[in-house]
């Protein structure tokens, strides 16, 4: 029912910059929250951001606020996250997931989110 695409991913150096996005398709006007996740070699995939997609709420993981911004456009059925200050822990691939029922597992939790992308990969070296 919604499909999605990312891209933008790459290698950079510690401290500098990317910026994803995730393109959706599909029943986009379904959508209630769209959110990144990443994982890494051998870790489960962890909550990056999220954020309401006919709203301005946003939350975002400890380990990447104030670096990471989410951000929308409706009209283009897109999602992006501008990366700054990236660290070699940053390295990982990165999915958009979007969650169309408002269910009650919250933000943080990749089940909330019932359709992904295929990733894209962000590597960043010391």
């Amino acid at each position: 029912q919604v499909h999605l695409v990312e891209s933008g991913g790459g290698s950079v150096q510690a401290g500098g910059s990317l910026r994803l996005s995730c393109a959706a398709s599909g029943r986009t006007d379904s959508i209630h929250r769209m959110a990144w996740f990443r994982q890494a070699p051998g870790k489960d995939r962890e909550f990056v951001a999220a954020i309401r997609w006919r709203g301005d709420t946003t939350v975002y993981a400890d380990s990447v606020k104030g670096r990471f911004t989410i951000g929308k456009d409706n009209d283009e059925n897109r999602l992006t996250l501008q990366m700054t200050s990236l660290k070699p822990e940053d390295t990982a691939v990165y999915y958009c997931g979007a969650d169309l029922d408002l269910g009650g597992r919250g933000y943080y939790s990749a089940l909330t989110y019932k359709y992904w992308g295929q990733g894209t990969q962000v590597t960043v070296s010391s």
